[in-house]
C-alpha cells in the first residue's frame, strides 16, 4: 500500500490516567477508490519486552503467576501464568527483558536470545512486544522474585516441566498470548517435544 492510502485526520485524548486513550479519526482510500472516514479508540501503549526462561538439562521453564484485571473482566479468574515481562520505559528491549527476569523470577540471566517482535492488538493499541528466550541455571537464583511491590506487583514464581507447560496450552491453563507463543517458539527451536531431537 502507498503512504497516501491512509491519512490521520485528528487525534483527541479521551483519558490519560495510566496510558493515553485516544479517539483517532483517519481517512482511508478503499481498494475500489472510494474515500472513507473512520474513527477508533486506541490505547497509545508503551512497547514492552518479555522473556521465557528455560533450562535445557532439566527441560523446565520458569513462569510467573499474577492477577490481571482484564482477564477477570473477560471471564477468567484473572490469575495468569506468564513469561516475565514489562514496559520498556526507555530501556533497550534486551536490557528490559534481563531486568524483568531478575525482578519477577529472581534469576540472574547473562543474555537473552531474540524470538519475535509482534503487535499485541493492532486494532486497539499501539503496543509492540519484543519477545526473548533465555537459559537459566537453578543455582543462579539471586532473589525471591515477586516483582516490584511499589508498582503493586504480587507475583508467584512457578517452575514447570516444559512438556507439562506445553500441555497447559491445550487445557486452557496457559492463555496468555505472549507465553503461548514463546512456549511454541521453544518447542520449534530449542527443546522440541519430549523424545524428539531439537
Amino acid at each position: 500500500m502507498s503512504d497516501d492510502t491512509v491519512r490521520i485526520v485528528r487525534e483527541e485524548i479521551l483519558s490519560d490516567h495510566f496510558l493515553p486513550l485516544k479517539n483517532v479519526t483517519y481517512m482511508q482510500r478503499r481498494r475500489d477508490g472510494e474515500l472513507q472516514v473512520q474513527s477508533r479508540e486506541i490505547y497509545d501503549n508503551a512497547d514492552g519486552a518479555a522473556v521465557l526462561l528455560y533450562n535445557r538439562a532439566h527441560r523446565s521453564v520458569v513462569l510467573t503467576r499474577q492477577f490481571r484485571v482484564g482477564a477477570r473482566l473477560g471471564g477468567h479468574d484473572g490469575f495468569l501464568l506468564e513469561a516475565a515481562a514489562g514496559m520498556l520505559d526507555g530501556a533497550a528491549p534486551a536490557a528490559r527483558a534481563l531486568a524483568e527476569a531478575r525482578e519477577e523470577t529472581g534469576y540472574a540471566i547473562d543474555a537473552v536470545q531474540p524470538a519475535l517482535q509482534l503487535y499485541v492488538s493492532p486494532a486497539s493499541t499501539t503496543e509492540r512486544l519484543h519477545l526473548f528466550v533465555a537459559e537459566y541455571e537453578r543455582d543462579r537464583k539471586c532473589g525471591d522474585g515477586g516483582g516490584n511491590r511499589e508498582e503493586g506487583e504480587d507475583i508467584d514464581v512457578v517452575e514447570l516441566d516444559f512438556d507439562d507447560a506445553l500441555a497447559m496450552i491445550a487445557t486452557g491453563d496457559i492463555v496468555d498470548v505472549k507465553t503461548v507463543l514463546l512456549l511454541l517458539h521453544l518447542e520449534r527451536t530449542v527443546l522440541g517435544r519430549h523424545g524428539e531431537a531439537s
